[in-house]
């Protein structure tokens, strides 16, 4: 008998994903009303088999129902891909949002992050990164002559060991200036934020400082600096110069006075870093914002191995749901990891539940869990 109770690998994956909370956001939202067959909990299973199996169409993951396990794993027969294609297009983004947000705060507890704030300055990295799209079937969506594409302004809380996972996200149209964003993803005094020259906005900075918040940023070369004083460096910095500024010219300076850091990068241009932290040395401060490269490997690995190259639907609702269920599964790997105490890598933990998806759990939490890498 027990053979017929115990969890498949895959639903023991998706677990962390609160069945109270799902049921909330489904009355919430409405969304099972007249529904007489593709109900959210099964809709949502068969997204985020979509994305494990990278599924290339609404059409193919119609035709992978047909498979005996994904039926009993969704309660359903068949499926056509248009009710699927309806589905996507109707469900308010927010339902996705806010399942990714529930798994991020159960990150937030694994990895202690609250208590960690008690004895460090949590980095935080923002950046974004453009995701194409086509320009026929998306027109709402358009920022070149030729291109459309929406942007994904993401928060990645780095850790230890190079471990990072994000924990706060907006989408917008490509065309989206990154600095317009700061003013949401920038809302915690104990972090320390590190970002690009995307974002730089002098007024903000004040505001930021005025308010008690802690960045690192990149400074563009061509930018309007007066020095105030010159700072010491110890004999073994890697630092070329550590000064005290104000930023911007007469009609427009900055009303605060910030540190300017001038270091090599690993190709040999020089880096200009702006900070308002005093109490941190040059060599750290640097040493921070080497971290922003964090983020960059996070959107290459969302690339290559979450299914958003190519899009589902071609509404804007379609396309922001799919962004939002492959976080989703990125999400999961997290805690999968973090369950497991796993020394896996998020890719391997992938690999192994598509090999396990419908075996007996301990299979797989077996292999992800062991001690050695191969």
């Amino acid at each position: 008998m027990d053979k017929f109770t115990r969890k498949t690998s895959f639903e023991q994956w998706l677990s962390p994903i609160s069945n109270n909370l799902l049921e909330e956001q489904v009355k919430n939202y409405q969304l099972n009303y007249y529904t007489k067959k593709l109900h959210m909990t099964s809709f949502l299973k068969l997204l985020l088999y979509a994305q494990l199996h990278e599924t290339e169409s609404l059409r193919a993951l119609s035709d992978c129902v047909f498979s005996e396990e994904l039926q009993n794993a969704t309660q359903l027969d068949s499926i056509s891909f248009s009710q699927l294609g309806r589905r996507l297009n109707l469900v308010p983004t927010e339902f996705f949002q806010t399942i990714f947000l529930d798994l991020v705060k159960q990150i937030h507890r694994k990895t202690d992050f609250q208590a960690r704030r008690k004895t460090t300055t949590p980095l935080k990295i923002i950046d974004s990164s453009t995701l194409p799209l086509n320009l026929n079937n998306h027109k709402w969506a358009k920022f070149r002559k030729t291109k459309s594409g929406v942007k994904l302004h993401l928060r990645l809380v780095f850790m230890e060991k190079g471990h990072s996972y994000p924990d706060q996200s907006v989408l917008t149209n490509a065309n989206e200036h990154d600095r317009g964003q700061l003013e949401i993803l920038v809302d915690d005094k104990e972090c320390m934020y590190v970002f690009d020259r995307g974002y730089l906005d002098y007024e903000r900075f004040d505001r930021m400082t005025d308010e008690g918040y802690f960045f690192v940023s990149r400074l563009r070369k061509n930018a309007v600096v007066r020095s105030l004083e010159t700072l010491s460096l110890p004999e073994d910095s890697s630092v070329l110069s550590d000064e005290m500024v104000v930023i911007g010219t007469t009609q427009n300076r900055s009303e605060n006075v910030f540190r300017l850091i001038k270091v090599w990068d690993t190709k040999g241009n020089e880096l200009h870093l702006l900070t308002n932290r005093f109490d941190l040395s040059a060599d750290e401060i640097a040493e921070l914002y080497k971290s922003r490269w964090a983020i960059e490997l996070f959107f290459k690995w969302m690339k290559q191995h979450l299914n958003i190259k190519k899009f589902f639907g071609q509404s804007e609702q379609a396309v922001h749901n799919q962004v939002y269920i492959a976080m989703i599964v990125y999400c999961l790997n997290v805690l999968a990891q973090r369950n497991t105490k796993s020394k896996r890598s998020y890719l391997q933990i992938s690999r192994y539940l598509k090999a396990a998806l419908w075996k007996p759990e301990h299979i797989w939490l077996r292999k992800i869990g062991g001690n050695t890498v191969p």
